[in-house]
């Protein structure tokens, strides 16, 4: 399918916006067609740049990377915007605006699911796909994490099962809709980047706007937001939820996840801990449903710990143990990630300012954390919010070395350090995985 698909650009002028881990590989692939290509970046120097240059690609960036636009094809990284002046302009005459994910839904003739929301996605979407693993499925996993799907579109069978995790950046440019969508939930996030909350709520939507009469849409019912989206769905609507027993629903409490009177797993079974992830787990209950079997869902239930910078044990040090949360991009991450401690914890916080507000981390430090060490463009702000509440247990530093160092001199046997900084990382570092790779090996030098 791919050769069809890369030789229908054979004579095309085909452009790239951005050149980062969704387009290069499709990038790559055309080249091999022999497909001349342009990639334009508004940075003067980026990641990728020596690599174009050996590939023979026109490379146009700097100030004026949007002028001129000639090429009859455009893919768009997930974090340029489709509405900026150049494009709509270029879009009215002509040019074909599109995205890797976009293309990839187009052409997939897999089972598709994902998930977004503002909490919880890589999560979810990594505990679908595992579970189905387990379950004897052959499974792709892929948009925010895993693979370029695109790229690999014929390592994929139409027996098989795709499973993505998507952004609000990502389903805001898409008019396609996977089989079987998720929302986990919706709160603040990302404002510096959409226009308003309501064009954020509006970008979530689109996981399910373009689904057939027999899509699925799972929604978290404890949401307001996402509950609310419930009408408005093509097809078929089950919600999930851990404080309504819902009729033909799956829901949460102390013994475990259930649907109807069936317990389908035990909580003393689920290795991963907190509320939160009670919530993944049914959202890919649901979302596995008739896909997924009891061994599979146990085997994963039992020995899953969870994904990579979210909550993940790094080590334990004269009785301290530490935490890297570096994924928590958001004050409602944060508080999911507090909330699975008993007891108070020393808490690094602090990033780029991605103009959501930071209020709840006043209450919320106030009853979870036993001191506070901020950093980044944001410490300002939640200062002089802990100041407001009468919370003075904080501490300013420059570096996240800084941070580590004091959190170590402040912790005492039995108690744990976490990095959580609700906030993105872009202020001091290049992603969230650069800022909690940085914080482990900080620690393990301690």
């Amino acid at each position: 399918m791919l050769d069809k698909y890369t030789e229908s650009f054979i004579g095309k002028k085909v452009g790239f916006i951005g050149c980062g881990v969704s387009n290069m590989p499709i990038v790559e692939m055309l080249t091999k067609k022999g497909v001349a290509l342009s990639v334009r970046d508004k940075k003067e120097n980026f990641d990728n740049i020596e690599q174009l240059k050996e590939l023979d690609v026109k490379i146009i960036n700097g100030i004026g990377y949007l002028d001129n636009i000639y090429e009859d094809i455009l893919f768009l990284s997930p974090a340029v915007r489709d509405d900026l002046p150049e494009l709509v302009k270029a879009k009215n005459n002509g040019t074909i605006i599109t995205t890797e994910m976009e293309e990839f839904f187009k052409l997939c003739k897999a089972k598709t699911i994902a998930v977004t929301g503002s909490d919880g996605k890589s999560t979810t979407t990594t505990l679908i796909s595992e579970i189905l693993k387990a379950s004897g499925k052959r499974v792709h996993i892929g948009g925010n994490i895993g693979k370029n799907l695109l790229a690999t579109l014929d390592e994929i069978q139409e027996s098989d099962i795709v499973v993505a995790e998507l952004s609000s950046f990502q389903l805001m440019k898409m008019t396609v809709s996977p089989d079987i969508a998720i929302v986990t939930n919706v709160t603040p996030n990302h404002l510096d980047w959409h226009k308003d909350m309501d064009e954020y709520i509006k970008a979530k939507t689109n996981i399910f706007n373009f689904q057939k009469k027999d899509g699925i849409l799972i929604l978290n019912y404890d949401d307001k937001i996402t509950r609310g989206f419930a009408p408005r769905a093509n097809g078929s609507v089950h919600f999930i939820s851990g404080e309504e027993k819902l009729p033909d629903s799956i829901y949460f409490n102390e013994k475990g996840i259930y649907k109807g009177e069936e317990l389908l797993l035990a909580d003393e079974d689920i290795f991963l801990v907190g509320r939160h992830n009670r919530y993944n787990y049914a959202s890919a209950l649901a979302a596995t449903e008739g896909f997924a079997t009891e061994e599979g869902i146990l085997k994963v239930a039992r020995s899953f710990g969870g994904v990579e910078h979210r909550l993940e044990f790094v080590r334990e040090l004269d009785g301290v143990k530490y935490y890297n949360s570096s994924m928590d991009s958001s004050p409602s991450r944060t508080k999911a990630c507090l909330e699975s401690f008993k007891n108070k914890v020393i808490v690094i916080c602090g990033g780029y300012d991605k103009n959501i507000p930071l209020e709840p981390l006043g209450p919320l430090f106030n009853e979870k954390a036993k001191a506070a060490i901020l950093l980044g463009a944001t410490a300002d702000k939640i200062e002089v919010i802990l100041k407001n509440i009468g919370y003075n247990n904080y501490y300013r530093v420059n570096t996240l070395d800084e941070a580590v160092k004091k959190a170590n001199g402040l912790a005492e046997s039995g108690d744990c350090v976490v990095l959580s900084p609700a906030a993105a990382s872009f202020d001091l570092f290049k992603n969230f995985a650069e800022r909690g790779n940085l914080f482990k090996d900080l620690v393990k030098k301690l």
